[in-house]
């Protein structure tokens, strides 16, 4: 006999759960928060540079679920000390979802600005090791059965013309998302990337030099043929959602790409 398939209403995957999003006042960070809020977790903490932005993303979320702390990931103090009020305040950490990063103007691998480049890694790569690092000692302590998403790009598997500086970032979150993995694995935590192409957010659209809109037409160019579709950030937050619930229990060390097929073909 065929097993009978019950549809119920969509669960609240997030049920109970106190998470992290860096990098959460604007862009796929607050897409995050926000898609986050609607799933009941006990608590979101947005942490970012942007501390009036952040406060009014807390606000509009509502304050008795939604938290802003100021946190510059390239300094492992703050970082520790984002985690630690965290836990302090709300009980434990179950998911983190390490968004924050930066993205130079085109810097050509010949004229390439050095100092540039250190700010980059020190934001991209090292505040990633630092977010995942101290997030995941938390949930070990606490015996936190938790999950780690990082923000990557397709960048961490391809080349990005004119931006080597970046392309170089994403491959060492790659790495440092695989290694974690295997790590954090026989504790029960998991830990994945999502690599979405190029999708319009205020970062993205500083560094082509255009708004949302032009944005959208270059990402419309190259995905089109594939899909018809653009990508949007609502299209990646259902995924990072899907990689920090319980729907993706069994996935770890996975680099999900968020790119219409058009770079994996």
């Amino acid at each position: 006999m065929a097993e009978t398939i019950v549809v119920q209403n969509e669960k609240k995957k997030l049920e109970g759960k106190v998470i992290i999003v860096t990098g959460g006042a604007s862009g796929i960070g607050e897409a995050m928060a926000r898609l986050f809020a609607n799933h009941n977790p006990s608590m979101i903490v947005i942490a970012d540079i942007q501390d009036q932005r952040g406060n009014v993303v807390a606000t509009s979320i509502g304050t008795q679920i939604c938290s802003y702390i100021h946190c510059d990931v390239s300094d492992e103090p703050q970082v520790k000390s984002m985690v630690d009020f965290t836990v302090k305040n709300f009980g434990q950490l179950d998911i983190m979802f390490s968004n924050a990063g930066i993205v130079n103007a085109c810097n050509q691998i010949l004229g390439i600005d050095l100092s540039a480049y250190d700010r980059l890694m020190d934001v991209n790569a090292r505040g990633m090791l630092a977010c995942v690092k101290h997030a995941g000692k938390a949930m070990v302590d606490d015996g936190v059965k938790g999950s780690i998403v990082c923000m990557v790009s397709t960048a961490a598997s391809l080349a990005a013309d004119g931006h080597s500086d970046y392309t170089m970032s994403k491959h060492a979150v790659l790495g440092l998302m695989r290694s974690a993995s295997q790590e954090l694995g026989k504790y029960g935590i998991r830990v994945n990337c999502v690599s979405p192409s190029l999708v319009g957010t205020p970062m993205s659209c500083e560094a082509c030099g255009t708004d949302v809109e032009g944005v959208e037409k270059r990402s419309l160019s190259s995905i089109i043929v594939i899909t018809w579709l653009v990508l949007k950030v609502s299209h990646v937050a259902d995924v990072v959602l899907f990689l920090a619930s319980d729907d993706s229990a069994f996935i770890t060390g996975h680099n999900m790409a968020v790119d219409g097929g058009y770079f994996g073909g």
